[in-house]
């Protein structure tokens, strides 16, 4: 296994670092906290389309840039360290949803518009609290070649700005797989109030009557939990972006606060913490990495998964909160930036589920490890 970054993929961090700071500059993610805040930002999506971003890990088949996950893993790191809008990677994730669990003819049909930006997705297929719960989120009843579609999918990330959502259905006592256009008769969305700036809603599907070309495919509960686990991974590498932004941040403001004559850089104190930041950092993005490196190359990675959101997690929190004491007061002032970098790190560490949830899923792989090698149950 190899999660130490190639020539290649460091160039293109550094590339995507300076696309991201001229079309995703902080005057801009503030911008988008404030009512009737243009959140399709036109000029970010444009850069992030003539880049190839969109469709990075879908094959050129299918419109996109024929990258891998490997590669998607760059952008998910400088796209939390940039404070991206989540809006992106809700329709990154859609797009690698249908190429991981479509047909080809639902891979023909939907992956083009979301590789090519020409359509904005999200995805209802997991728990926003617990990504092992992939139940079927919605009923779908066969009506002569069509299905009409009944239910209410919870927490639905950045459904506001999103064309087409793809959510999961119960048929028969199969699951199928559906990309709905979110304007669709029946279809309704309630916004949720939620922290930092995020946006998230409850879309209930109330008879929504799609035809074949809405079938992405019929799918299994291991085939959803990687995918699942696919957007976990690689929220985890944003919450990596998110610490070495701090990190950068508080090195930076450290060297410019003076105590007692000097810099407070210079105190054993702050460098014992912030190299306890470091630390946890390294870990995470290791973690990270491994999780992302087995799904990339077939594996449902539940073990991998939990141990990277579980050093994301706990990274993020405790690199903000030290980042918070170096900065003192003044850190926890809104009309200062770090409270944007800590908001991110806060939501991120939960959506999906956080340390203790994850926890659960360590559990659940050993206990799967231990059937398959025919050992009793504990």
């Amino acid at each position: 296994m190899k999660v130490i970054p190639t020539a290649e993929q460091r160039e293109f961090a550094s590339s995507l670092r300076a696309l991201l700071a001229a079309e995703c500059p902080v005057p801009l993610v503030r911008a988008l906290n404030e009512p009737g805040a243009d959140r399709r930002t036109p000029a970010l999506w444009k850069a992030l389309i003539e880049a190839g971003v969109l469709g990075l890990a879908i094959g050129e088949e299918y419109g996109g840039s024929g990258g891998t996950l490997d590669d998607l893993a760059v952008f998910a790191t400088e796209a939390g360290r940039a404070l991206c809008p989540t809006a992106i990677s809700s329709s990154i994730h859609a797009a690698l949803a249908i190429d991981q669990l479509g047909s080809p003819e639902g891979k023909h049909t939907w992956l083009p518009g979301l590789a090519s930006g020409a359509v904005r997705g999200t995805t209802a297929l997991w728990s926003a609290r617990d990504a092992a719960v992939v139940s079927a989120a919605l009923r779908a009843d066969p009506v002569s070649a069509r299905w009409r579609l009944n239910g209410t999918a919870e927490y639905v990330a950045d459904a506001d700005v999103a064309d087409v959502i793809v959510v999961s259905a119960a048929a028969q006592g199969n699951t199928l797989v559906f990309a709905v256009d979110a304007e669709a008769p029946g279809v309704t969305t309630e916004p949720l109030a939620m922290a930092g700036g995020h946006r998230a809603a409850t879309v209930r599907f109330d008879g929504v009557m799609v035809g074949v070309d809405a079938l992405v495919g019929e799918v299994t509960a291991t085939a959803l939990r990687r995918t699942a686990n696919t957007a976990v991974a690689l929220g985890s590498l944003d919450l990596v972006g998110v610490g070495q932004a701090v990190i950068d941040r508080t090195v930076d403001y450290t060297k410019l606060r003076h105590q007692f004559g000097r810099p407070i850089a210079s105190f054993q104190a702050a460098q014992h913490l912030v190299a306890d930041m470091h630390i946890a950092l390294a870990a995470a993005r290791l973690a990270a990495h491994a999780a992302v490196f087995w799904i990339a190359r077939g594996r449902t990675a539940t073990r991998e998964t939990a141990i990277a959101r579980m050093h994301a997690a706990a990274a993020s929190r405790s690199i903000t909160l030290d980042a918070h004491q170096l900065h003192g007061g003044m850190g926890y002032v809104t009309e200062t930036d770090l409270h944007l970098w800590s908001e991110r790190a806060r939501l991120g560490s939960t959506w999906g589920g956080g340390a203790e949830v994850a926890a659960s899923w360590l559990e659940e792989a050993w206990d799967e490890t231990s059937r398959s090698a025919g050992e009793p149950e504990r």
